[in-house]
């Protein structure tokens, strides 16, 4: 077995294993242990000495950033195998996806504001449950509560305001939880099935990696624009149909409308 002495001179342009640690900030042990997983290709032996190269170097770091995205070292060992060691193009679709669909950040509230906001004397736990369970906020370990989205929060606020309990606003972000979780599936769907499917079938050709990229980057406006105009069109649909309702039951005494029985 080739020797890797921290004390080897290597020649220009090459690093001994001892170089190779001390520049990615790594043990010998750890760069072995890559090495011995499938991470790192063997280093370059000339005599009794392994000598490693930038190539290393670049592996190391993408290593690292993969396992920041959240892959362990066998899904990532299983990734630079299947991309053949080129795997800077996979690091950066996975950032992509884990990107946050949009930059809106959180607010944090005391519970005495939040109660106040929601227009209720104190928060209840039952309805904190609830909208933690839907993904809304997050109750922190000092006992405030974290929004995760102030723009729907604000829109709760405001229902709250017209004279909708918070039980009823709570029960209205259920169901577009609901119904914008069959959307958002429909367009992964649409993407894995349309963009991925074929571009993973030709065997990931490098050249179409940003092609990808620029199509995952794309469907997020895109979804955005068109949930949003064909909910204008079914809205508008919606608001006549109760608009005709409203003026049918107009001329007709309180109490006479749907769910009245005449005695």
């Amino acid at each position: 077995m080739a020797t890797e002495g921290k004390n080897a001179k290597a020649p220009d342009g090459k690093m001994t294993i001892g170089e190779l640690a001390e520049r990615t900030g790594m043990t010998i042990r750890n760069i072995r242990a890559h090495q011995t997983r499938g991470l790192l290709p063997p280093p370059e032996v000339q005599g009794r000495t392994g000598y490693y190269n930038e190539e290393h170097v670049a592996r190391i770091e993408l290593t690292r950033e993969m396992q920041a995205e959240g892959l362990n070292l066998e899904a990532i060992r299983r990734v630079l195998e299947s991309t053949g060691g080129s795997s800077k193009e996979m690091v950066d679709f996975a950032r992509a996806v884990r990107a946050p669909f949009e930059d809106e950040m959180p607010e944090i509230f005391a519970p005495g504001d939040f109660a106040a906001h929601w227009n209720i004397e104190a928060v209840d736990e039952r309805l904190l449950r609830r909208a933690e369970k839907l993904g809304v906020l997050r109750v922190l370990a000092d006992g405030n509560i974290e929004v995760i989205s102030p723009r729907l929060h604000g829109a709760a606020t405001r229902l709250i305001e017209f004279g909708v309990s918070p039980t009823a606003a709570i029960g209205l972000a259920a169901k577009l939880h609901e119904h914008a979780d069959a959307v958002a599936r429909a367009y992964i769907d649409l993407f894995t099935e349309q963009i991925w499917g074929p571009f993973d079938k030709a065997g990931r050709p490098d050249e179409d990696w940003h092609k990808i990229l620029d199509a995952l980057e794309a469907m997020r406006p895109l979804a955005s624009d068109a949930l949003l105009a064909m909910f204008q069109i079914t809205m508008g649909e919606e608001t006549e149909k109760a608009a005709e309702r409203t003026l049918r039951n107009a001329g007709k005494p309180p109490g006479r409308g749907r769910g009245h029985r005449r005695r």
